[in-house]
């Protein structure tokens, strides 16, 4: 059995498979049905409006409909889309223990515990015929999928067979008006529309289950007999051909396989069991070991079996369906119907070559499993799980035609895989030794070799090599120099593909695709959440594979995406060009057209192939929202550009690719004040103030525009926003202007003006103008304020410019790799119309627009009084000719021409320590990286960590040690470098590795061999806080390899007993005053899991206090337990004084512990919780409490809360694979 799907719920008594989509029904005891994908493993929608177990439900074969029927004795339609029950129907008095729709008309057929089988109109919502014949309940009832037949099954014993052709007449409108008449007559006088055909008597007890074969005329019963009973019938009587027996306790259902010759039961007896339907013998058992099975259901289409038991339910297959094959140049190699079969892509011929033998086992999954093809000596391995493994070698007919009636006397062995390693060399492997057999292709051994890992299978990896595959990893292994020469841990490879040079290999396993190179050094990994199915690679290195729906590609950096879906699932066999060779699950070769533009061009980028990407972006169609984001992602917004028509679009791209003058043309489009900020903000990175100031203008953003004037030196502008400022009535406008322009005066004006005569006199009397100084004196009277002597004065005035005017050169930026060329690709004739331009003559102003600082005053930014207070001026406002710009200043021509050059302003890369969070789950890399934030959410989702106080300094530690500070000048800041792990001067600046902790495992090591010594000395509080501060390290450390994974874990539960122990021994020294409480808290001490040596002084300890707390058996128990963990001398001769004295006597006081029965100690109360008693732990430490703890802090780690959901310690890489 191949489980495919399986959950946990409340028993399972009806099932249906959508005929279609990957969903299937499951109908539960506790009133709730359940709509699963079982391909995506996920839970779709539940329907819960039955009161009461649904034992019946079933989809509509076309319809988006399922009915279902309850022990509520209602039939509910249901639409899936809609989410909803559409109507019920009445009729049934009873539990309805089955439902089905008829593939052809619109009826239901319902069996009820009310001894009747109804059947139901569904569109007109009315019941059309009832079915009464049965004197008990009837357990099922089903129509025949091609006849008009139903079967039933019943507690009175017996099957029965009812014909339906009237019923069928009827509902098919009779054609002429006697036919009528007498349709009306049967109305009238009551008619039969569905009569009994046969009633197929013979099991003892009670039937559960019939069922039709889907072509034959036969039926299949299984009853409270513990029998399966196969029937036949013809036009006139239906007779017993056979009975199965092999249930142990009642049959509840049985059915013909759709696709192969079997029969399929199961049981109460915890068993489902497949029958040969020719032979009539049991083929084999699959068993569970508590759930009683209660339903079957076999999928319309596929090869797929589900089945309901008591705590939920399994889709599964009975055999697998992938052919056994092996590509060797042109040619294909598989098996089809025990046949040889030989394919020729570049002709497309297929012929049978040799016939395969047949298994001598009748169990199941024993065909051919894999292949392997020797092409210089015309041999086949053919590989089956028959026998527990075993090989079958054949010789190919030169011709390649072989006799279909002649079977060859192959030569077998067992093995659990066997591959050809050299041309008449094949290596069996041998899993009780762990060797790999090489033999010749006489089937002689010719040499062993042990392996170098525990494998389970071997496949080819060059000549005289091996790639041995282990649970988590596989080695590649040269049998001659018996030398590894390459290893790579990842998950339970099921494929691996080798591209046509063997340079790279592809590891296949259920939901992971490895991508590595001939020495297993790891190039990219592939995660997939449904099954990966097959892969093959094309001739430009891409790999492209199958999962059940889709055929995708995966580029050699790892980048991938779907090239087509799927109906059904394929096994690629060749990929050339845009065809795609296959194999079907029926072993049928098909060849399916691709369009592969969308990785070649993915891949041309990939490998600076610019002329390439060049060419078939004026040739392709390619576009689409997955096209663009790709090419902003991998940096080449500037090509992303060219597939853009969308305006918001080409701006971002524009901003990205640091294309301003795109940028102004799409913001000129869009005209929104936030894409306008954007601009300037990018144009004043690249130092174009020309396009900063239009952009400012356009925001009217004034602020921004006096500032930027201040810092070009544009004084004379600035002058003009002072004047601006004046007419909006925007005093701090007017005072920021005049401090730019150092203008004193104005300033002093300015304040006097708002009333602040205070500061107005400060100001002119410290900048020397005193003839302003003393009219303000004048005014303020007395209230002359004092400026301080002693202080020295400077000048608030504004700084000089660095650089007056123009553009900055402040960034250097890089002409396009597609400069030029895609301008003229995506517009021809571009040459001739950049001239027709160019001899206009203004072009640039009118185009752009601009919005002039003169023109912003005119158009009413100003009010009334400001026009009046222009007009009055001497100079008649100020306009352009005053400015006297060279034209380009005021409307930057570049701008106007969105056709000039392209440049790639350097995009911003991602810092390291960025690059590290990204696709870690690991809290001590997020913490090295800074990011204590995601570092908290993980541990708190990892470990139920809540208390991160003791934490803090460690987190600091990592911080600051996963970086380094470089200082570069005096007045710049201090530039921070992450430290990588492993780092070396060849490595590529453009892979990064993971960051380079200071808490490393080893030194723990340390840590706790210092936390034994303070505990043999006795040096308690030391101890604790050392094993405390074990448990807090642990959580941010990292490992590499499983193992180290597995040591992390033994060693969080050994400083937690220690821990546990410690604080009892602490609490005990505590309590001085109650001597049973001391002698209680010794007692649990002996209970922690401590090394032999504390063991022993823990026991010393615990005899001694009972015993001088005259609690004798227990101290004797004690002194016991210590003779018998090999104590020293000095130990042992103590533990037999007390033996000795104490004797036969017993306990003077009533201790709450009892030796006999098992417990552990609550880390909170220091309590026994005994064997069966209910407690809660620490997600964490695993610490143990009392269920009144639950939620509260864990009193053993100090950092996790107690009874908290936690996915579990996840501390390296290799558990995230």
């Amino acid at each position: 059995m191949l489980t495919k799907f399986e959950t946990k719920s409340n028993r399972v008594k009806g099932l249906s498979f959508h005929s279609k989509r990957p969903w299937i029904l499951a109908s539960l005891h506790s009133g709730v049905i359940q709509l699963w994908d079982y391909r995506m493993g996920t839970l779709i929608d539940r329907f819960d409006e039955h009161d009461g177990p649904v034992r019946g439900v079933h989809f509509h074969k076309s319809q988006p409909l399922f009915v279902s029927g309850g022990d509520d004795y209602k039939i509910k339609v249901w639409n899936y889309k809609t989410h909803r029950c559409l109507f019920t129907l009445l009729g049934h008095l009873d539990y309805i223990r089955t439902v089905q729709f008829h593939d052809e008309y619109p009826w239901i057929v319902s069996a009820s515990d009310d001894q009747t089988i109804r059947i139901w109109n569904w569109q007109s919502r009315t019941c059309i015929s009832v079915l009464t014949g049965h004197n008990h309940y009837v357990m099922c009832a089903s129509f025949h999928p091609k006849e008009d037949l139903i079967v039933s099954a019943s507690l009175d014993q017996t099957v029965r067979v009812w014909d339906i052709g009237a019923l069928r007449k009827k509902t098919v409108s009779p054609a002429d008006d006697i036919l009528r008449l007498s349709q009306m007559n049967t109305d009238l006088f009551g008619g039969v529309d569905a009569v009994v055909k046969y009633v197929l008597e013979g099991h003892d007890r009670g039937v559960n289950w019939a069922s039709f074969h889907p072509n034959l005329p036969l039926i299949v019963s299984g009853a409270d007999d513990r029998q399966v009973k196969l029937w036949r019938m013809n036009d006139t009587k239906a007779w017993e051909v056979d009975t199965l027996r092999g249930h142990m306790n009642n049959v509840s259902c049985v059915m013909f396989h759709a696709k192969q010759d079997i029969i399929v039961s199961n049981s109460e007896d915890k068993s489902i069991r497949i029958w040969d339907a020719t032979k009539r013998t049991a083929i084999q058992t699959f068993r569970r070991e508590h759930d009683r099975f209660w339903i079957l259901s076999a999928h319309p289409e596929m090869n797929l079996l589900a089945a309901g038991h008591d705590s939920g339910m399994i889709v599964f297959k009975l055999e697998r369906e992938r052919p056994a094959f092996s590509v060797t140049g042109d040619c294909l190699y598989y098996v089809k119907d025990r046949f040889l079969r030989f394919y020729e892509f570049s002709h497309q011929k297929d012929n049978q070559v040799v016939p395969i033998r047949r298994p001598g086992s009748v169990s199941l999954n024993q065909g051919p499993r894999t292949l392997s093809f020797s092409p210089t000596e015309n041999a086949v391995l053919i590989c089956s799980d028959a026998d527990g493994g075993t090989y079958e070698l054949y010789n190919v007919p030169k011709d390649n035609v072989g006799r279909a009636d002649v079977v060859q006397d192959a030569k077998k062995g067992g093995g659990g895989s066997a591959v050809f390693v050299a041309r008449n060399r094949f290596a069996v492997l041998d899993k009780s030794t762990n060797q790999a057999l090489v033999k010749n292709l006489k089937n002689e051994i010719v040499k062993k070799s042990p392996l170098p890992i525990a494998t389970d299978a071997i496949f080819y990896a060059g000549t005289g090599n091996l790639l041995c595959r282990a649970e988590d990893k596989v080695v590649i292994f040269d049998l001659q120099q018996r030398l590894i020469l390459g290893e790579l841990q990842v998950p339970a490879v099921k494929y691996i593909v080798w591209s046509s040079d063997m340079e790279t290999v592809a590891l296949l396993s259920k939901h992971v695709i490895v991508i590595a190179n001939k020495k297993l050094v790891h190039l990219c990994t592939l995660h997939e959440t449904i099954r990966v199915k097959s892969g093959a690679w094309d001739e430009s290195g891409v790999f492209i594979y199958t999962t059940l729906n889709h055929i995708k590609y995966c580029l050699p950096n790892g980048d991938s995406g779907i090239i087509r879906t799927l109906d059904v699932p394929i096994y690629l066999t060749k990929v050339s060009g845009n065809s795609v060779y296959c194999l079907d699950r029926d072993g049928k070769n098909r060849v399916i057209t691709i369009d592969a533009t969308e990785y070649i061009f993915k891949l041309a980028l990939l490998r600076k192939k610019y002329d390439h990407v060049m060419s078939m972006i004026k040739n392709s169609q390619l576009c689409g929202q997955a096209v663009i984001a790709y090419l902003q992602q991998k940096g080449f917004p500037e090509v992303a550009l060219h597939f853009v028509k969308d305006e918001r679009t080409r701006f971002n791209l524009a901003l990205a690719s640091g294309n301003i003058q795109i940028a102004v043309a799409s913001a000129k489009e869009i005209d929104e004040k936030d894409h306008w900020y954007r601009l300037g903000i990018e144009a004043l990175r690249q130092g174009n103030t020309s396009i900063v100031e239009y952009a400012y203008q356009r925001t009217k953003n004034f602020e921004r525009l006096s500032f930027l004037y201040l810092v070009t030196g544009n004084k004379e502008k600035l002058s003009k926003m002072l004047r601006i400022a004046e007419m909006k009535n925007d005093v701090m406008g007017q005072f920021h202007n005049a401090m730019y322009l150092g203008d004193i005066q104005e300033r002093v004006k300015i304040l006097e003006n708002a009333g602040h005569l205070h500061l107005a006199y400060i100001t002119a009397s410290t900048h020397g103008l005193i003839e302003t100084a003393e009219r303000l004196a004048a005014e303020l009277g007395d209230d002359i304020p004092v400026i301080p002597k002693e202080k020295t004065h400077s000048l608030l005035l504004p700084p000089a410019p660095l650089l007056n005017g123009g553009d900055w050169p402040l960034l250097r930026v890089m002409r396009g790799i597609f400069e030029g060329g895609l301008d003229n690709a995506s517009r021809p004739g571009y040459e001739d119309v950049e001239e027709e331009e160019a001899s206009g003559a203004d072009w640039g102003d009118e185009d752009l627009d601009i919005v002039d600082v003169e023109r912003v005053i005119q158009n009413g930014d100003a009010d009334a009084e400001g026009d009046d207070v222009e007009a009055n001026e001497e100079n008649g406002g100020w306009d352009l000719e005053d400015l006297e710009l060279p034209p380009e200043a005021v409307a930057p021509a570049a701008a106007g021409n969105t056709r000039a050059s392209v440049f790639v302003a350097p995009t911003q890369g991602m810092s390291v320590s960025q690059i590290w969070i990204q696709k870690s789950s690991l809290a001590g890399e997020h913490a090295a990286a800074g990011n204590f934030d995601t570092a908290m959410r993980l541990l708190n989702r990892q470990l139920g960590i809540n208390n991160f106080s003791p934490l803090k300094q460690m987190f600091m530690e990592l911080y600051t040690g996963s970086h380094t500070y470089l200082p570069a000048f005096a007045a710049a800041p201090v530039i921070s470098i992450a430290v990588e792990k492993g780092w070396t001067e060849s490595t590529s600046p453009n892979v990064r590795s993971p960051p380079s902790l200071v808490f490393k495992f080893s030194q723990l090591d340390e840590k706790l061999k210092a936390a034994y010594r303070a505990t043999t000395e006795g040096k308690f509080p030391e101890a604790l806080r050392l094993f405390l501060n074990i448990l807090h390290i642990i959580p941010i450390i990292v490992v590499d390899s499983r193992r180290e994974v597995d040591e992390v874990k033994e060693l969080i539960e050994i400083a937690k007993e220690y821990v546990l122990g410690l604080k009892i021994e602490v609490k005990r020294k505590e309590t001085k005053d109650d001597v049973i409480r001391q002698q209680e808290l010794a007692a649990y001490f002996t209970n922690c899991k401590l090394q032999k040596v504390h063991t022993r002084l823990v026991l010393t300890s615990a005899m001694t206090i009972c015993f001088k707390g005259g609690n004798y058996a227990t101290a004797t128990h004690f002194a016991r337990m210590l003779l018998e963990s090999s104590p020293t001398d000095a130990q042992a001769k103590k533990a037999r004084q007390v033996l000795q004295a104490c004797g036969d006597k017993r306990d003077a006081h009533q201790l709450n512990y009892d030796y006999r029965n098992p417990f552990v100690v609550c880390g909170a109360t220091f309590v026994p919780i005994y064997r069966g008693q209910k407690d809660v732990s620490c997600p964490y430490c695993g610490a143990r409490f009392i269920p009144s703890i639950q939620g509260k802090l864990c009193t053993v780690c100090e950092i996790a809360v107690v009874g908290a959901d936690a996915s579990g310690l996840l501390c390296s890489p290799t558990q995230m694979r």
